[in-house]
Parts: structure tokens; C-alpha cells; sequence
């Protein structure tokens, strides 16, 4: 089967650093370490076992970022893979998720795939509209919070949970999906795979590549605007009630005094 699969990564910032805004109150990625997101490393694992499985035939990763973005991509050429794309362009800085959106989806148009494979959400924004709001843009059905996925040469098959029930979605190709942490656990990359995705092409492209005008996107474009941020507020000290035979009614006056009645 010639299945061509395309997976979307980001490059964030590691939560387990000091996260904190620019003095432009975007998300500052230049001082802090950052990483493969980690729910895109499901879709990465997802789309190496269809590989692996015979079900497709190649993965191309398309990331959209800062330079180095790039570290991103090729952790998951080492996980398995064959090519990527880099957008990456100054005027990129501030976009939104209507922004992103529009440049992904004006590279997936230039890339051969018969599906594209995201992860359920970014660790750092967490919205979880990107998956949609890109294949909008493109026209194409749409499953996400994938579970498990299968392919054959004119669908996919996902099975996915939710409160009442696990649903099983067929949708035909081409397609988008969005895939969970639940799909699986992400694999390590080895040292041969190491080695072998820095010999992988990683092609850059530029807005102008992608004839996208710079006023479409960044935070000039954007259709949202951050008018102020602030820390969140240290944790307090909890009321600890000792049992002495009226726990009960001072539990009670404790919630309906802090209104949690």
C-alpha cells in the first residue's frame, strides 16, 4: 500500500523549565529550553507503526517555528521518518491559532499525503483547535481524540472514547486525525536513529515560499490579542480539621462559609 503520511510537531517550551511571557506577552521561546511536545510524539509513534505495519509507506513531519524548531524535528526523524519541512520566517512571531493554522495548511498543500496526523492539543497552548481549523482550510473530514487507528487504501478506521461509549469512526481518505496519549506509549529513540536523522532532509520553507503575506499572520494578523498576563498566585495554606466529635458540621460550615455548597 502506498500510504504517504504527513505528521505536525511543535517545538515548546519544557514544562518542567521557568515558562514565562516576553515583555510582548507572547510565550518566550528563547529563554527556555524547549522540546518535542509530547502529545505530538504520539502522533509520531502512531504513524511509525503504519509505517512499520505495511499500512504506509512514508512519514514527512511539517513544524512551524524558531530555528531552533528544527531539534524538534529531528527527534522525530530519530523516532522514524524520512523528510520534514520547516516554516520558518521572522514574521511568524505572535501568530495565533488562526495564523497557524493557515500556514500549515497552506504547506500540507504543497506536500504529498494521503493523511495527516496530529496530536490531541500542544503542552503549552493546550487549545486543541488546530487539528480542525486545518482541515477546514483543506476541505478534508476529520477525526480527532483517536485512540487507535487502522488504514486500508481508501479509509481510516479510529476508535475513540468517550463518557458513555468507545465509537468507532470511519472517514475516507485523505484525511486528518488527532491522536490521544492513550494510543500507545511514545518510543525512545535509539542511537542509530539518532545518527540517521541528521542525514534526513529538513527543507525550510518562507512565507514568501508559501506566498502567504506577512499581514496574515504574527500578532498584526492575529484575530485574538493578549492584553495582559500575570503569575499565578502561590498556593495558600489548607484548613486541616481535626476530628473531635464534630468534624461533620465544621466541614459543613467551612464549605458553605467559602461558598462550595
Amino acid at each position: 500500500m502506498s500510504l504517504r503520511i504527513v505528521v505536525t510537531v511543535k517545538y515548546v517550551p519544557d514544562a518542567t523549565g521557568d515558562r514565562h511571557f516576553a515583555d510582548d506577552l507572547t510565550v518566550d521561546r528563547d529563554d527556555v529550553d524547549g522540546l518535542l511536545s509530547e502529545l505530538d510524539e504520539y502522533a509520531v509513534e502512531q504513524a511509525v507503526r503504519l509505517v512499520e505495519s505495511g499500512a504506509a509507506t512514508e512519514i514527512s513531519y511539517l513544524t512551524m517555528g524558531p530555528s531552533r524548531a528544527v531539534d524538534a524535528v529531528r527527534k522525530a526523524l530519530a523516532m522514524g521518518g524520512d523528510r520534514a519541512v520547516h516554516v520558518l520566517d521572522d514574521a511568524l512571531h505572535g501568530s495565533d491559532a488562526v495564523g497557524t493554522s493557515l500556514v500549515l495548511a497552506t504547506a500540507l498543500r504543497r506536500m504529498d499525503f494521503d493523511l495527516v496526523v496530529c496530536g490531541m492539543a500542544s503542552t503549552d497552548a493546550e487549545m486543541s483547535v488546530l487539528p480542525v481549523m486545518v482541515a477546514e482550510r483543506l476541505g478534508l473530514p476529520v477525526v480527532v481524540n483517536a485512540a487507535t487507528l487502522r488504514v486500508d487504501s481508501a479509509t481510516i478506521t479510529v476508535e475513540r472514547d468517550t463518557d458513555d461509549a468507545t465509537e468507532e469512526v470511519v472517514a475516507p481518505l485523505p484525511a486528518l486525525v488527532s491522536v490521544t496519549d492513550r494510543s500507545g506509549d511514545a518510543r525512545y529513540p535509539s542511537f542509530k536513529g539518532i545518527v540517521a536523522a541528521k542525514r534526513k532532509p529538513v527543507v525550510t520553507w518562507s512565507l514568501a515560499d508559501l506566498e502567504i503575506p506577512a499581514d496574515r499572520v504574527g500578532a498584526g494578523g492575529a484575530a485574538t490579542e493578549v492584553r495582559a498576563v500575570r503569575p499565578r498566585p502561590p498556593r495558600e495554606t489548607g484548613t486541616v480539621i481535626t476530628d473531635e466529635g464534630d468534624a461533620a458540621a465544621r466541614l459543613v460550615d467551612f464549605l458553605a462559609a467559602n461558598k462550595l455548597l
